[in-house]
């Protein structure tokens, strides 16, 4: 189990990189608005534009996911089960938080959802 001090450093680290992905999100948004409102004068310049919003898009889908993982995460540290695997139950090693802080699930768990998937 993490100690208070651990979890409260976690905490931190989340709220920080909420807030940079908010800050991104902004950038972005404004990006393909400006996009969206050039002149486009030919077939290139169009598919070039096109190009560029579906990045932007599935960035900005990335981004949003992230966000919804910290959400989640910092509603566990606020209710005691942040790094507790959603599937068994046992601690998430502390060096897989440090790699990624909103993990859900132990390296072995996680392996198993990402065999499910595919």
């Amino acid at each position: 189990m993490l100690t208070p001090q651990q979890m409260q450093e976690f905490r931190i680290m989340l709220e920080e990189r909420k807030e940079q992905i908010k800050l991104n999100l902004t950038g972005k948004a404004q990006e393909i608005l400006e996009v969206s409102s050039q002149e486009l004068n030919d077939e290139g310049d169009f598919a070039a534009a096109s190009a560029q919003t579906a990045i932007d898009s599935a960035i900005l889908e990335q981004q949003y996911q992230e966000l919804a993982e910290i959400d989640l995460a910092l509603d566990k540290i606020s209710k005691g089960t942040y790094g507790v695997c959603e599937m068994c139950e046992e601690p998430i090693g502390i060096e897989r938080l440090k790699v990624k802080n909103f993990a859900r699930y132990c390296i072995a768990c996680r392996q198993i959802t990402e065999k499910e998937h595919h």
